[in-house]
């Protein structure tokens, strides 16, 4: 059966349709669509055992200790950002309403607000102040003060792609009626090469299903946008998948580049979602070279009441005489024989409008992205 949900139940924080007009008239705060997908993550438990955004006691938890007030793992924060001038307005124990492009998302019960040292949060979840790195230099544009509190959910927010859009409540129902007991999930921010498929098929041999489950949201230049993820993931599960066995849906949250730390994180959202297993393969959610290649697979043996199977891989290539993907440890040739899955090269190669190796990406993924005008975000 699938897994438990982060903290052991499933609690919604859905609001009555009747509160939207009293919204209206609550003090107000405009939000990002981040902080509004954010919002929705947490009223449909895709941030189990999270009902709202951290109150002080559990941020500095998950600062020093990656871990809830409550012991429970948890590394990355889920706050919420004011400045002064805001403050001025709100209260602890206002009830506000958050708002994105005009539209009553969720009410908030303001438990606390207080300030945050930005160096210290740096230093614990992306392991570095460099402003080099896009999730450090993203959380200094932040506001100084943060609020804690539960929200409440009034409005989904609206998504680019509702065909591929389920909650946790939704993949779990799915799995069970498809007979799923082990689940694997897989998580990406990329247009998937040889290597994801070689990954993702080899962890499908030791459970009943997969679940493919793309990243969508805020990502670093460079990054493939959205659109082209969903497009690349689609026809390589229409062209290469057992049906039967596989399945996508997205996860509409900004990527913080936090590598061992959101490893973690992300892990913790798919078995919310149900899987019983899921994929860690090299540099996980790493960026430039903050983190050590395999350093976000060390992390996980910190946190064994993780209550979700992590699949380690190793670094893989193509081996001309294998073949076949291959790593280290079953290949015994030379690096002139080695064909490998490095994004940076893939990119460079896609910009110049060439066509890859099928060694390395799919004729059918290959071709969404060649006949894409700007494929990548910042491009």
């Amino acid at each position: 059966m699938a897994a438990k949900p982060h903290g052991g139940k499933l609690v919604e924080r859905i609001e009555k349709k009747e509160r939207r007009e009293e919204a209206k008239e609550m003090p107000r705060k405009d939000i990002s669509i981040d902080e509004a997908r954010d919002s929705a993550n947490i009223a449909h438990v895709v941030f189990s055992p999270l009902e709202g955004y951290m109150v002080r006691e559990d941020f500095e938890n998950v600062l020093i200790h990656g871990r809830l007030s409550n012991d429970l793992p948890w590394t990355i924060p889920i706050v919420m950002d004011v400045d002064r001038e805001e403050i001025d307005k709100i209260l602890e124990g206002d009830d506000i309403a958050l708002f994105y492009n005009d539209a009553p998302i969720a009410t908030m019960k303001v438990e606390e607000i207080f300030p945050y040292d930005k160096k210290g949060y740096a230093t614990k979840v992306y392991k570095t102040e460099s402003m080099e790195h896009p999730g450090v230099a993203q959380l200094f544009e932040k506001k100084n003060f943060l609020i804690g509190g539960k929200i409440n959910l009034l409005n989904d927010v609206p998504t680019k792609f509702p065909n591929y859009k389920l909650w946790p409540k939704e993949t779990r129902i799915l799995f069970k009626a498809r007979g799923w007991e082990t689940i694997v999930g897989f998580q990406t921010r990329n247009a998937p090469h040889v290597g994801h498929e070689y990954v993702q098929k080899t962890a499908l041999t030791f459970v009943d299903g997969l679940f493919i489950n793309p990243l969508i949201g805020k990502k670093k230049k460079g990054d493939f946008k959205d659109e082209i993820i969903i497009a690349t993931c689609e026809a390589l599960f229409k062209n290469y998948y057992p049906k039967d066995a596989a399945t996508i849906a997205i996860l509409e949250t900004e990527m913080r580049y936090a590598g061992p730390r959101e490893a973690i994180f992300h892990a913790i959202i798919r078995k919310n979602y149900g899987c019983t297993h899921f994929i860690v393969g090299r540099d996980h959610a790493g960026v430039g070279n903050f983190y050590g290649p395999y350093e976000a697979q060390e992390i996980f043996y910190e946190d064994p009441d993780l209550g979700i199977t992590p699949l380690f891989f190793e670094s893989f290539f193509y081996c001309k005489k294998c073949g076949s993907v291959v790593n280290e440890k079953i290949c015994p040739h030379g690096k002139e024989d080695r064909i490998n899955f490095s994004g940076t090269k893939i990119r460079e190669m896609l910009l110049q409008g060439r066509r890859l190796p099928e060694a390395m990406m799919r004729p059918e993924v290959a071709d969404v992205i060649l006949k894409a005008e700007n494929p990548f975000v910042g491009a």
